[in-house]
């Protein structure tokens, strides 16, 4: 059962169906607003898409700096990188004792 003080309407429940309190109203052709309302509304819809445009912003900002310093640590630590490097060190000392071994045995 419903709260007291409260009306409880099943057909407010169905599928497809737009409740009375959740239904947007466009200012301009809604005819029981006065002109100062109207004029209220545009402000408070104004003030609100301002300061959704600013969290937006700060958002977008906040995600490029994460992606730019992920950018730039990846470059960094590849930079530093030294694997490769004593790989060929590793390889040449190899091919140099086998060159050796080779002259050798066929001496």
């Amino acid at each position: 059962p419903a709260a007291p003080g409260l009306t409880h309407d099943l057909r407010l429940l169905e599928p497809g169906r737009e409740a009375a309190f959740a239904r947007r109203i466009d200012p301009r052709r809604e005819p029981g607003l006065s002109p100062e309302q109207r004029l209220h509304m545009a402000r408070v819809e104004r003030a609100l898409q301002r300061r959704l445009r600013g969290r937006n912003v700060l958002l977008a900002l906040g995600i490029g700096a994460v992606t730019l310093g992920i950018y730039g640590y990846t470059f960094y630590s590849v930079s530093q990188e030294r694997f490769l490097d004593e790989l060929e060190q590793e390889a040449e000392a190899a091919r140099a004792r086998a060159r050796a071994r080779a002259e050798s045995a066929g001496s």
